[in-house]
C-alpha cells in the first residue's frame, strides 16, 4: 500500500485528508485504511472524500507520493505530465509553443512534440502518469457515490447535491481522458475492489471501440439538473459550470444544435459559484492570483500557497517560467511560445487579423534583424508572450538572457502562468524546498472561462445559425482586447492588485497595438468558410498558451486531415528557425493517428494480463 495525500482545493476549508489506495491497477482505487468505513459513512467523512475528488483537478498528488506504485517510474515526472493546464499536450504538441529547456531535457516530451510515438506506442511514461491521475480522480468521485447510501445523516437534497458534484468531477476526468486518447474506458461506481470487477474494457464483444461520450453527457446533465446556482465556496462546481461542460461535450462532437441553446442560456443568465453574472473582465485578471475567481471564471482549479499544506500551489507548471538569475521564477525555461504563435498576433492596417497571411513576410521579433515585423499587433500578444524589450509584469523588460537555450527556444517566454514580482512571498510559496518561493504560486488555472462560452456560441452560429450573430460574439471578445486601459505600457507601473498598468496621459503602449471589431456585415458578405476561419483564429488568439490549441485542432479536424496540414506546415517553417523543430527536422504529424495519443502500454499490459483483450490500443500505434 502507498499513502497518497489528498489536498483541499477549497482554501476556506483548509481541510487535509490522508487516504490509502491499493496499488494493483489504476482503474482500481478504493480508499482504505486511514479513513475507515466507520468514519467515512457519514456527512463529514463523505464531504472529505468529495474534497479528495476535487483535489486531483490540479493533476497532482505531491512530488514523491507515487514512488513504488505499480507502473509508475520516476514519480516526480507526474507533476509535469499530468498538469491540469495540459501545457504539454495542448500547447507544446500543437503550434503554440516549444518544449523549451535544452534539447535532451525531459525526453518524453520530445517524443510527444514530434508526434513520433507510432512505433513505441504508449510506452512513453507521460501517458501513464496522465492516466494515473485521471482514473484516480474518477475512482475518488465514484467512492463518494458508493458511500452516500450508507450515510444516515445526509438528507435527500444534500445527497443529490453531493452526487451531482461527484458526477461532474467524474465527467471532467473522463472528458480529459477522451480528449487525450479518444478510446478510453468509462469507469462508474460499480467498479471497486469489493466486487472484483477491475478490468474495464474500451471495446465491445466484437472488438469495436466503445463511445463514452453519452455517459459523459449523462453525468453532466445530471450535475446541471441537481446542482445549485451558487455555492458556499468559489471552487465548487455550480449548475452553470456543469451546463458549460455539457456544451463543451457537445462541441467536441460537433453537436452544434444541442450546444447552441445551452450557450445562449449561459450568456444570458449564467453566474459564477459566488453568484456573479458571467462577463468579460480585464484580460490579465484571468491570470492573476489577486483577481482570480472573477466574473469570467466559469470553472477553475483553485491554487493556494502558504496554507500549511505544501501541496496546493500549481506544481504542474513549475517548469514554465523564464530561466536564469533574476528571471521571474528563475527556472526552468520550458514551454517557450513559438514564432508561429507570435506572428498570429499581427493585424492589418484596420486592426483585423491576417487570417491567411499572418505567417508570411516579416516575423514578430524575427531572429534576423532585417526581417523584423514592425507593423500593428493585437495587444493580447504581450499578456500572452514575454517578448524581448517588452515589459514583463513588474519585472522590467523581458530579456533574451531569460531564454534557457537561444539556439532552440526562440526568444519568447510564457506569461499567463507567472506571478508578479510584487506577489513574491505572499502569492508564491514560502513552504517547499527548491520549487517553493520560485515557481509554486496561487494562480488559478481556468478550465473554462466566459470567453470560451462566447466563442463556442460563435462557432454554433456559423454552423447552424446566423453569421451576423457569430460576428457579434467574436466582436465582444475583440472589443474587450481593444480597451487601451488593459494594454501593456512601456512607461507605466504594473499593478498586480488591478492586474493592469497604471496609465496616465503620458503613458505609451509597449508596441504598435491596433485591434478592431469586424465591420458590420463582414461575416455575412464573406460567407461561411470565412466566418468559420475567423472564429477559429479568434480562439487561438484569445486562448493561446492555455492548453487548448491541440484539442481545438483535433475537434475541428473531424477526419478531414486539416490538423495534419496545419501542424506539418508549422513544422516546415519552424525547422528553419532557432526553434525546437530545428533539432527535430524530420518530425511529421500522421493523419489518422497523431490526432490522439496512444493509450499507456502499462495499463494495456495490466488490463490484458489474463490473456483476454480488455484495453485495445489506438489506431496507428504499436
Amino acid at each position: 500500500m502507498k499513502r497518497l495525500y489528498i489536498h483541499s482545493l477549497f482554501t476556506l476549508s483548509g481541510l487535509l485528508l490522508a487516504v490509502n489506495f491499493g496499488c494493483n491497477d489504476f482503474l482500481d482505487k478504493q480508499p482504505l485504511g486511514a479513513l475507515s468505513a466507520s468514519n467515512v459513512t457519514n456527512k463529514s467523512g463523505i464531504s472529505a472524500l468529495l474534497i479528495g475528488a476535487y483535489s486531483l483537478l490540479d493533476g497532482q498528488v505531491g512530488l514523491t507520493n507515487l514512488a513504488g506504485v505499480a507502473g509508475v517510474v520516476n514519480p516526480t515526472g507526474i507533476t509535469y505530465a499530468s498538469a491540469c493546464s495540459n501545457w504539454i499536450y495542448g500547447s507544446v504538441c500543437a503550434d503554440d509553443s516549444y518544449k523549451g529547456s535544452t534539447p535532451t531535457d525531459q525526453p518524453p516530451i520530445v517524443q510527444l512534440a514530434t508526434w513520433s510515438l507510432s512505433a513505441t506506442g504508449g510506452t512513453n511514461n507521460y501517458m501513464n502518469y496522465k492516466w494515473v491521475i485521471l482514473y484516480t480522480g474518477i475512482q475518488r468521485a465514484n467512492e463518494v457515490m458508493r458511500l452516500i447510501p450508507q450515510a444516515t445523516d445526509i438528507d435527500a437534497a444534500e445527497a443529490s447535491r453531493m452526487i451531482a458534484e461527484a458526477r461532474f468531477l467524474r465527467a471532467h476526468y473522463h472528458m480529459d481522458a477522451q480528449k487525450m486518447w479518444n478510446n478510453p474506458p468509462y469507469v462508474d461506481e460499480s467498479v471497486s475492489l469489493s466486487n472484483n470487477n477491475l478490468n474495464v474494457p474500451n471495446i465491445d464483444d466484437a472488438g469495436n471501440f466503445v463511445n463514452i461520450w453519452p455517459k459523459i453527457e449523462a453525468d453532466l446533465a445530471f450535475a446541471r439538473d441537481n446542482l445549485p446556482a451558487t455555492q458556499a465556496q468559489a471552487g465548487r462546481v455550480n449548475k452553470w459550470a456543469a451546463q458549460a461542460y455539457l456544451a463543451k461535450a457537445y462541441m467536441f462532437q460537433d453537436k452544434f444544435a444541442q450546444a447552441k441553446p445551452l450557450l445562449e442560456d449561459l450568456i444570458a443568465n449564467g453566474v459564477t459559484a459566488k453568484g456573479e453574472k458571467y462577463s468579460l473582465v480585464n484580460f490579465e485578471s484571468n491570470f492573476n492570483a489577486q483577481t482570480k475567481n472573477g466574473a469570467e471564471s466559469v470553472f477553475a482549479c483553485q491554487m493556494s500557497v502558504n496554507d500549511g499544506s505544501q501541496l496546493n500551489g500549481n506544481f504542474g507548471d513549475v517548469l514554465n517560467f523564464p530561466n536564469g538569475s533574476g528571471a521571474p521564477g528563475g527556472c526552468c525555461g520550458f514551454n517557450n511560445p513559438s514564432f508561429n504563435l507570435a506572428n498570429a498576433f499581427k493585424t492589418d492596417e484596420n486592426g483585423l487579423p491576417l487570417l491567411d497571411t499572418w505567417n508570411e513576410g516579416k516575423g514578430v521579433n524575427d531572429e534576423n534583424p532585417a526581417n523584423v515585423y514592425d507593423g500593428p499587433l493585437d495587444p493580447r500578444i504581450d499578456w500572452t508572450i514575454g517578448r524581448p524589450g517588452i515589459p514583463y509584469l513588474d519585472y522590467g523588460p523581458h530579456t533574451p538572457a531569460w531564454i534557457r537555450d537561444l539556439s532552440v527556444n526562440g526568444v519568447f517566454s510564457p506569461k499567463k502562468n507567472v506571478y508578479a514580482k510584487s506577489q513574491f512571498g505572499s502569492l508564491s510559496s514560502n513552504e517547499t524546498a527548491f520549487w517553493g518561493a520560485t515557481q509554486i504560486n496561487a494562480n488559478n488555472y481556468i478550465f473554462i472561462r466566459f470567453a470560451d462560452i462566447i466563442l463556442w456560441a460563435a462557432e454554433c452560429e456559423v454552423e447552424t445559425g446566423s453569421l451576423d450573430k457569430a460576428q457579434e460574439y467574436v466582436n465582444l471578445v475583440r472589443n474587450r482586447a481593444a480597451d487601451p486601459s488593459g494594454w501593456v505600457y512601456k512607461n507605466a507601473a504594473y499593478s498586480a492588485t488591478a492586474a493592469k498598468y497604471t496609465v496616465t496621459a503620458a503613458s505609451v503602449p509597449a508596441d504598435n497595438y491596433k485591434i478592431s471589431a469586424y465591420p458590420a456585415g463582414r461575416f455575412a458578405s464573406m460567407g461561411k468558410d470565412y466566418a468559420r476561419k475567423a472564429v477559429q483564429f479568434e480562439r487561438r488568439l484569445e486562448l493561446a498558451m492555455e492548453g487548448h490549441r491541440f484539442f481545438d485542432l483535433q475537434r475541428w479536424d473531424n477526419g478531414t486531415g486539416s490538423m495534419a496540414n496545419i501542424l506539418n506546415a508549422y513544422q516546415a517553417v519552424e525547422k528553419t528557425k532557432k526553434s525546437f523543430h530545428s533539432v527535430n527536422p524530420t518530425a511529421r504529424f500522421t493523419k489518422g493517428a497523431s490526432e490522439f495519443f496512444p493509450l499507456p502500454q502499462t495499463q494495456i499490459d495490466l488490463e490484458n494480463s489474463s490473456g483476454k483483450m480488455v484495453l485495445k490500443q489506438n489506431p496507428g500505434y504499436n
